[in-house]
């Protein structure tokens, strides 16, 4: 039984976006536990205090989390809430992905300064993005444009494309959504063809794994398709064992007792690019998805992806 007077320290990223889905994941824990407190402790990740330093520098997907589990280890903080796309392939040990609170539009989306959709962008265009499997994919679409680097929180990219740094960038829908900025998306990108990144989309939630009063809370507001296509997404991150140095995109969805994982793979030239899609039964999708994450190496001559 869940104490009714027990008080939860959350934490999160201090960006306009991470106090938003936090509030997000907070307004479901408060309607399983009604009698329960909260209190937000912001906490500045690695890749929010370094903001020109490119990610794959940094060191892969836990500059964002590193320091929210090591507070959650140190007992500074109960649970920690995420961008799942944010997550590392392996967590720390003692750490669990607890609940999938929500899964809003994983697609990539694109927004240009004058309102050009990619296929109408000029030769040459200046599109900026952090992600190396975006870079690849418009290298793959539009090999005339120019993918560049960008770092900084959506308001931040968003100012840079609007004083002229880019002519468009390539964003996650959701953030744009989530901040109230749907009308700023010039085109969705579908994701049949821009795979999104595993877990994209997706609003998690980690605590102690020791910790088995949070653990049942959380457990009362885990999406359970969501965490099923989290599931099957990153079991194919990490069989890849890439991290942001890696063009990786795992796209999985979830209909009727079967669980569709479109997969994408590419090498550290971005040139090279390998997709598959695999439709199974539900108890099969984990081993679907590690098997693909073999085919997908195997094609592309890889045999270790550095791990984030």
């Amino acid at each position: 039984m869940i104490g009714p007077r027990r008080s939860v320290r959350v934490g999160t990223r201090g960006s306009q976006l991470a106090r938003a889905q936090t509030e997000l994941a907070l307004a479901r824990l408060r309607q399983a536990w009604p009698e329960a407190s909260t209190e937000v402790i912001v906490i500045t990740p690695a890749g929010d205090r370094d903001k020109t330093t490119p990610l794959t520098v940094l060191g892969g997907r836990g500059v964002f989390s590193k320091e929210l589990h090591e507070a959650l280890l140190d007992d500074r903080v109960d649970l920690a809430v995420h961008s799942v796309k944010d997550l590392p392939s392996e967590l720390p040990e003692g750490v669990v992905l607890a609940a999938i609170v929500i899964r809003s539009d994983p697609r990539d989306a694109l927004v240009s300064r004058d309102g050009s959709r990619l296929a109408e962008l000029p030769p040459g265009a200046r599109v900026g993005t952090s992600s190396r499997r975006r870079q690849a994919l418009l290298r793959a679409v539009r090999p005339d444009l120019t993918p560049l680097d960008i770092r900084g929180n959506v308001d931040t990219r968003l100012r840079k494309l609007d004083q002229g740094d880019f002519d468009a960038v390539v964003l996650a829908a959701t953030g744009l959504h989530r901040l109230g900025w749907a009308d700023r998306v010039t085109e969705y990108l579908s994701p049949d063809t821009f795979v999104p990144a595993p877990g994209q989309g997706a609003l998690g939630v980690t605590c102690r794994a020791d910790d088995e009063e949070l653990c049942e809370l959380l457990g009362q507001v885990h999406d359970p398709i969501a965490g099923l296509a989290v599931e099957v997404e990153r079991a194919f991150l990490r069989a890849i064992g890439g991290g942001c140095q890696t063009p990786i995109g795992a796209y999985a969805t979830v209909d009727g007792g079967q669980v569709t994982l479109r997969a994408l793979l590419g090498d550290g030239s971005l040139r090279r690019l390998e997709r598959r899609q695999v439709t199974v039964p539900d108890e099969q999708a984990l081993a679907a998805a590690r098997a693909l994450a073999a085919e997908l190496k195997a094609a592309l001559g890889i045999e270790e992806v550095v791990r984030p």
